[in-house]
């Protein structure tokens, strides 16, 4: 367990580090900026992390202090949260950082979120997922407290969710192949109101099992320019260059 902890975190942090200089970019332009092979850019043959890992160790830490369980994982999180706002940290989501303004002046956790479909929530569950991906049940509470903490739209949660199933499924085989990530995701998805993650999900499984780049996926969604920050446009996406 040990090593698949130690595993996502360095991972999420070498793959934020080298896409970092891409945020925000439409593929034109990042393909304009950034010729050749995939490279740390921000200085020489080094990367940057962003507030994706920050949020996976915020997580990480949390998980620690709660041993896993939900109300004293959702204040251990809340109140390294809001110690990294004082930091001014770079690039803070719109919904996030409304979410920690509220939580600063006194919104006690479970009303500190806003209705948004933001992105952030996936990028702190992925660690959520190796650790609880085995307990369908904490899974989802954990998933949910650290969604809820800043976004309230039900499209978050189900987007952080799957991201977390991904982990797990990613920490148990060096190769995870598309039917295994399918049917666990479709056993944690089901009666949760996730009908169309579950359809996103099972349209990246298929598009994989034609061939199909995840370029050709993208454009499939209409993301012909780039891929945006809403959970439903992100995270499928990076399903399919993840499987």
């Amino acid at each position: 367990m040990a090593f698949h902890i130690e595993g996502c975190i360095l991972g999420t942090a070498v793959g934020d580090a080298i896409g970092l200089p891409f945020e925000g970019l439409s593929r034109p332009r990042a393909g304009r900026l950034f010729r050749g092979e995939i490279e740390h850019h921000f200085l020489p043959g080094r990367g940057m992390i962003s507030d994706d890992t920050e949020h996976t160790c915020m997580a990480a830490q949390a998980l620690v202090e709660s041993a896993g369980e939900p109300a004293a994982f959702t204040k251990a999180l809340a109140r390294r949260m809001k110690l990294w706002l004082l930091a001014c940290p770079a690039g803070i989501g719109f919904a996030t950082l409304r979410s920690l303004l509220k939580l600063s002046f006194g919104a006690p956790p479970e009303r500190s979120g806003v209705f948004s479909a933001g992105n952030g929530p996936a990028m702190r569950s992925a660690i959520i997922g190796v650790c609880y991906g085995d307990d369908d049940e904490r899974l989802k509470a954990l998933v949910r407290a650290s969604t809820r903490l800043t976004h309230t739209d039900p499209k978050a949660f189900h987007g952080a969710l799957i991201v977390a199933v991904a982990a797990y499924v990613a920490s148990r085989s060096a190769a995870p192949a598309s039917d295994v990530f399918a049917r666990r995701a479709r056993q944690v998805l089901s009666g949760d109101g996730a009908d169309e993650m579950a359809r996103l999900t099972d349209a990246v499984v298929a598009s994989c099992g034609r061939g199909e780049s995840t370029l050709a996926f993208a454009e499939s969604l209409g993301l012909r320019t780039g891929v945006s920050g809403y959970m439903y446009h992100t995270v499928p996406v990076a399903l399919h260059a993840w499987l």
